[in-house]
């Protein structure tokens, strides 16, 4: 049983790739896409197309709700329940495809047990960002887990916050929570990586959040709008629109800072991803060294 993984940055071609890797292997896909899995985010998450879901089948593709809480440990347990079944069913492999670094990581390695996050506790935390900023719940990191207060990065907005979510409601500090222990699979993991030259990937993602506008991203966006405080909406494509809408600056700049922002989030995958020597990087037009490596 093997566990195929094509990973990459955002916009790197990865979607296409998987496909025809599936459709070699004759079997199925398990989106590994942290954004794609919600129902309300078609066209800023770039979900494939239903030309595309119908050549091979894919699971935890806009399969939830925005307004559903969900984390990297919730997949971990839903997407190995999925690839087991697949194995059971009788698939030799199963491909896993995405570019989120810590869904990837859950499925692989594990991930440490935290406890779900109230709704009331998000909105809590949530409100005092959006009226004081960060630096009051960086505060509140100190003094409730310095250990995991001096780790990370404290312009990380997402991570500071949900830090103080799980202090808040385990009662212990977050540091405390998190082993970093490996957990054995049963089955063999290989990792494919996508990667492009700097100025060609970023050339792709402009083009990209330009289609984007042009099938209705701001509308989309309006129509979130009202669930904006939503951990899910905390996304690049949704949140410069959001700003857009309260008036902080016009549509080009909104779509300037989409194009810059996902420049940087792919920088960032890109950096996560390069400490895993685990993964055979590839360009994604080598096709017959990829199929090579597989097998097929």
């Amino acid at each position: 049983m093997r566990l195929v993984v094509l990973l990459g940055p955002t916009g790197v071609g990865k979607t296409d790739l998987c496909i025809e890797v599936a459709r070699r292997l004759e079997t199925s896909v398990v989106s590994c896409d942290s954004r794609q899995l919600y129902k309300e985010m078609r066209i800023g998450t770039v979900v494939p197309s239903s030309e595309q879901l119908k050549q091979v089948h894919h699971y935890f593709i806009q399969s939830r709700s925005v307004q559903d809480p969900y984390d990297a440990w919730h997949f971990e347990q839903d997407a190995l329940r999925k690839i087991r079944e697949l194995f059971a069913q009788g698939s030799n492999d199963v491909v896993m495809c995405g570019g989120s670094m810590m869904y990837i990581d859950a499925v692989c390695n594990g991930i440490d047990e935290v406890p779900s996050i109230p709704e009331e506790v998000r909105n809590e935390l949530m409100q005092t960002f959006n009226e004081q900023g960060l630096e009051p719940i960086r505060e509140e990191l100190l003094h409730r887990d310095p250990v995991f207060y001096n780790q990370v990065d404290l312009n990380n907005t997402q991570r500071v916050i949900h830090a103080v979510e799980v202090c808040r409601v385990a009662g212990v500090p977050f540091s405390e929570l998190r082993t970093k222990t490996v957990k054995e699979r049963e089955f063999e993991i290989v990792k494919i990586g996508l990667l492009r030259e700097r100025e060609e990937l970023y050339e792709r993602i402009d083009k990209r959040v330009d289609l984007m506008v042009d099938e209705g991203l701001v509308e989309e966006a309006r129509s979130l709008y009202p669930n904006r405080e939503l951990n899910a909406l905390n996304t690049v494509g949704y949140k410069e629109l959001f700003d857009h809408f309260d008036g902080k600056y016009d549509l080009a700049e909104a779509i300037r800072l989409i194009k810059r922002n996902s420049r940087h989030y792919a920088r960032k995958q890109m950096t996560w991803f390069k400490r895993d020597k685990s993964i055979n990087w590839f360009h994604p037009d080598d096709k017959e060294s990829i199929f090579n490596l597989l097998g097929v």
